[in-house]
């Protein structure tokens, strides 16, 4: 049996953050939970919610007594800026003793990533996912008022993964031996259109969903009129139009380091299908 460690979870209330929380539960270990707002946390019973921020990283240093490990994500504070502070996080973190540290990559360049890459005062594992299951979400409300997708680029494919698969490789990363120094691509077990995505949440739900495929014009629009700044907007055409090899591409990862196969949309789907109904 694995022993009980304590591991400090940094975003603990985000998409990606209440799964590795979650996934650090069911394996036994005891669970600090790093937020901004402890008062708003809403986590599991058993789960040690502290209040800190990463961009004042002096506020971690209550959080990181007697913690082996520490899960950190890229960007923080309310506007959600790519971190300056990885150096001092992770002086104290090594001053507090953590042996191990994974870091959810942001999709670019990160001064905390790159700290944490070059320090060899800790065990580091990079966790790369691709596109999130919980992206399905945005489509909600849409389908709910109207039992419609509207979406561009419908043929796309995508390798999406669920977020509880990308918690169980961190939670395996951050108290297991034999991940230091790896670079963890994530993905699901199959590749999927938007068409295949609709598809399976109207089977989840039990109603039928109609896909419309939007023109370029035409999505730009509707993700102005959502509110997206340009630069979003210049990404979304980007990825969903030329989609990277990467986000398209099955990897085992999941299966290899936590010896389970990834969760399928279908699962993903049944376990939503709440959010998709009147």
């Amino acid at each position: 049996m694995t022993q009980t460690q304590k591991i400090l979870v940094a975003g603990a209330t985000g998409t990606v953050g209440r799964q590795v929380v979650a996934e650090l539960l069911a394996r036994g270990h005891a669970v600090r939970a790093l937020t901004r707002d402890a008062a708003r946390a809403d986590l599991p019973a058993g789960v040690e919610v502290v209040q800190g921020d990463l961009t004042e990283p002096d506020s971690l240093i209550p959080a990181l007594e007697g913690v082996t490990g520490l899960h950190l994500i890229t960007f923080g504070g309310a506007y959600f800026a790519p971190l300056e502070t990885g150096p001092r996080i992770l002086e104290l973190a090594r001053a507090a003793g953590v042996r191990r540290v994974t870091v959810l990559h942001g999709g670019g360049p990160s001064l905390l990533e790159d700290t944490v890459r070059a320090d060899d005062g800790v065990d580091w594992t990079v966790l790369m996912p691709v596109e999130f299951m919980a992206n399905a979400l945005e489509w909600a409300d849409q389908i709910v008022a109207s039992d419609q997708v509207r979406e561009p680029f419908v043929a796309r494919l995508s390798a999406m993964v669920h977020e509880g698969d990308i918690g169980a490789v961190a939670a395996v990363a951050l108290t297991e031996e034999g991940h230091a120094g790896q670079e963890y691509v994530i993905t699901g077990p199959e590749l999927l259109t938007v068409g295949d995505k609709v598809a399976t949440i109207a089977a989840a739900r039990g109603r039928e969903i109609a896909l419309v495929e939007l023109t370029e014009e035409q999505a730009v629009a509707q993700w102005r009129a959502a509110g997206h700044p340009q630069d979003v907007i210049g990404f979304l055409l980007e990825a969903y139009g030329n989609t990277p090899e990467v986000g398209r591409t099955v990897v085992d990862t999941v299966e290899k380091v936590t010896g389970h196969p990834a969760r399928t949309f279908a699962r993903w789907a049944a376990e939503h299908a709440d959010a998709f109904t009147a």
